[in-house]
Parts: structure tokens; C-alpha cells; sequence
């Protein structure tokens, strides 16, 4: 027998490329940039710069997206200034350093299943814990791969599930160890109640968030579903960026609210061997420490 405990729901958005107009856009432009025919145009420019390794001028660009050259250089100069486009002394343009810091993390994201599932096999063989991988969204924390542990009866996540910030253990640390205005949006919006033991306070998670990043691990003990408590520990990228985390669930009888020394020790083992392949290198301790 296997039960399965969906925690949070596994949503997929696939956006569809907008189909190009075979006339030019300069009627509409009349009329000003619509919001959603901006951020088409917009998605458009970027993904042409995208494609030519060389910088691209605004003629060529005007022609090859059927625009006139003074629109290509207002959209053009929105993006410079957003810091997904740069500008050569040319006067021809390329693929900024933000654009390019967005895809790195989501080539990087989509590489965490690959490389941690060998060891989610390692650490489900020793624990005997279903173990998760996730990777950070805006939305939350995205289970990518899972592996189950050899039991009669089992907890786990679905893969694409999306587990939320403030009652889950990976989210706790996504709290901790992620930018501090994600942290503080989540605090300043509402806290919705899964369980009994939800933490609903922002008072009391502003806590819980500086005890995980004190320890460098978290905890979840029945806030998201009664009966199960999920360990987790972070992954960094080269620059010392959360990216994701591993995590171990199982039943509150075999993973309690205190975890073991040896759960967390493998935990924390698996998610800092996934962070040095990403190339992360901790911060050196103190002397004397």
C-alpha cells in the first residue's frame, strides 16, 4: 500500500508565441503600444537578439520585425534601461547582462533534477525518506524530481507541484536564504492556513525564517499536511544564489520535528554536493571556529 499526500498544486503555464502580423505595425502604432502588443513586440526584439550571437542594428531589426526604426529604438532604449538588452558603440544591439543572468539560472534550474537525482537515490537508500528535489519560482518552490523510498506505505510530492513559502520546509529556506524582498513580500501578504500548525503569524515566521538561516537547514512539521514533516537544506549557485534545495519527507513518527543528527548531516551532504557541482564554493569559517 502507497499513500501519496499531494502538498500544493502542480500548475504549468505555457505561453504560446504570438503570431507575427504579415503587414507592418506601424497602423497600430498610431493608435500607442497596447499592453499585451507591447510585451509581444518586446518578447519579439529579445528573442531576435537572442538568436544572432552578433549585435544587431536597428535597421536590420525594423526590417526583419516589420517596424518602423523609430519604434525598434523606443522598445530598444526600454530595454537598455531594464538591462535585458545592451547597447555597443555601434549603435548596435545585443543581449544584456540581466537576460543572460535569467536564462544561466533557468539553464541551471532545469539542471538541478539531472544532477541530484543520483544522490535523492543515495539519500532515500540511507534514510529510507522519500527525497525531493525543487527549484525556486516566484511563485514558490517547484518540485522537479523525486525519488521513492523502499517502504510499504509512503509520502511524497507529485513532480510540478508547487510548494508555497511560508508552510513548507524548502520554502522556509527559499525565505532564508533568497532575496530579501521575497521574504519580505511574503510576510507583508497573507498567510494562508493548511493545517492547524500553519504558521499564520508574520511575527512568529520572521522567527522561524533567522532560526533556519542561523542553522542552514528547515523544517515543516505538519503545517502543510497533519502527519508529515519534511527536512530540507539549500543549493546554491557559483555566485552563492539559492536555486533550490533537497529535501527528505516522510511521516512526523519517523521524521520528527527535532530531525536527527544523521538525517540532517545527509540532507545537508546531498544539497552541498549538488551546490559544488553548480560550481559554489562556501565562505571560509572564522578562525578559532
Amino acid at each position: 500500500m502507497r499513500i501519496h499526500t499531494r502538498i500544493g498544486a502542480g500548475r504549468h503555464a505555457i505561453i504560446p508565441r504570438m503570431p507575427r502580423t504579415t503587414a507592418t505595425r506601424q497602423d497600430s502604432a498610431a493608435a500607442g503600444d497596447g499592453g499585451v502588443q507591447a510585451i509581444a513586440l518586446a518578447f519579439e526584439l529579445i528573442e531576435h537578439l537572442a538568436a544572432h550571437p552578433e549585435a544587431v542594428g536597428v535597421t536590420a531589426l525594423a526590417k526583419a520585425l516589420g517596424m518602423t526604426k523609430s519604434r525598434v529604438h523606443r522598445y530598444l532604449r526600454t530595454l537598455v534601461q531594464l538591462g535585458y538588452v545592451t547597447q555597443a558603440d555601434d549603435e548596435k544591439y545585443g543581449v544584456g547582462d540581466r537576460l543572460t543572468r535569467m536564462a544561466r539560472r533557468m539553464s541551471e534550474t532545469f539542471d538541478l533534477a539531472r544532477i541530484a537525482e543520483p544522490l535523492l537515490r543515495e539519500l532515500s537508500g540511507t534514510l529510507s525518506h522519500f527525497s525531493v528535489v525543487s527549484g525556486l519560482e516566484a511563485g514558490g518552490m517547484r518540485v522537479l524530481a523525486t525519488v521513492s523510498a523502499d517502504s510499504v506505505m509512503e509520502i511524497g510530492v507529485k513532480r510540478g507541484a508547487l510548494l508555497g513559502f511560508h508552510y513548507s520546509a524548502q520554502g522556509k529556506l527559499a525565505l532564508a536564504f533568497g532575496e530579501a524582498q521575497l521574504a519580505e513580500r511574503v510576510l507583508g501578504g497573507p498567510l494562508e492556513k493548511f493545517s492547524p500548525r500553519t504558521i499564520t503569524d508574520p511575527r512568529a515566521l520572521r522567527r522561524e525564517i533567522a532560526r533556519v538561516k542561523s542553522q542552514g537547514w528547515a523544517v515543516a512539521p505538519e503545517e502543510a499536511t497533519l502527519g508529515v514533516n519534511a527536512l530540507a537544506a539549500p543549493i546554491f549557485d557559483a555566485g552563492g544564489t539559492l536555486v533550490g534545495t533537497i529535501a527528505v519527507l516522510d511521516s512526523i513518527q519517523h521524521l520528527r520535528p527535532e530531525p536527527s543528527d544523521a538525517q540532517i548531516k545527509q540532507v545537508k551532504r546531498a544539497a552541498n554536493a549538488v551546490s559544488a557541482v553548480l560550481g559554489y564554493t562556501p565562505p571560509a569559517a572564522p578562525r578559532g571556529h
